[in-house]
């Protein structure tokens, strides 16, 4: 894949209605502390495109970004941060959720977590959202440059095992199978990997069902 244009086209906040489009859509979910901004970014080729802040939970829309101008890729509000209060965070979910259940032209879903850390309860609860739209999410394990090399497998498979001991939906894989992408904001190292998947996905149905049976 070759990154030749990009245009944020659409931004939906909270009464929004999420558009019918006529493009494919590729949505990225993750904390509002996992570096999706900078991932974003790095899968872009810009410096600036999604902001990036020192203040965990500034996008609070969904940014609808065209690519190529042939498909957008989404990006959801992050979710878990600590000091917003009750109410916003409600709002952020039902956003994601509403999204995730009503998109039209939504083709895959890919889930950030944190290499360093075990996925926290809330991003068990977003993998099951995803689940239950009926997709079966491309884990992105990003900070990969904060860990030594030595400890790269531990830590996928600590991903692994939690995502399939806590979900509470089943999935379509068995959890050891679930596809997992090391990614690193310094080196962009799993930047072809992501691509990959992509041109997958657009490349057709037929394609589509290839690259979930991967995933």
């Amino acid at each position: 894949m070759v990154i030749k244009t990009v245009e944020l086209s659409l931004v939906c906040g909270v009464t929004s209605k999420i558009p019918a489009g006529t493009l494919p859509e590729f949505a990225f979910a993750g904390r509002s502390n996992v570096g999706k901004s900078t991932l974003i970014n790095g899968l872009m080729n810009r410096k600036s495109l999604a902001r990036v802040s020192s203040q965990p939970g500034k996008t609070q829309t969904i940014n609808y970004y065209e690519i190529n101008k042939s498909f957008h890729l989404v990006d959801l509000p992050g979710y878990g941060y600590a000091r917003a209060n009750v109410k916003v965070k409600e709002q952020w979910g039902k956003m994601i959720e509403r999204y995730l259940r009503t998109s039209q032209q939504l083709r895959a879903v890919f889930l950030l977590l944190d290499i360093r850390h075990e996925p926290t309860g809330q991003d068990v609860m977003m993998y099951d959202w995803i689940l239950q739209a009926g997709f079966t999410p491309v884990i992105i394990a990003t900070k990969a440059d904060k860990i030594k090399k030595s400890q790269l497998q531990k830590q996928l498979g600590l991903l692994r095992r939690t995502l399939r001991q806590e979900s509470h939906v089943p999935a379509k894989q068995p959890g050891d199978q679930i596809r997992i992408i090391p990614w690193s904001g310094q080196t962009k190292s799993g930047r072809e990997e992501i691509y990959a998947v992509l041109d997958e996905l657009l490349a057709g149905p037929e394609a589509e069902e290839n690259a979930n049976d991967l995933i």
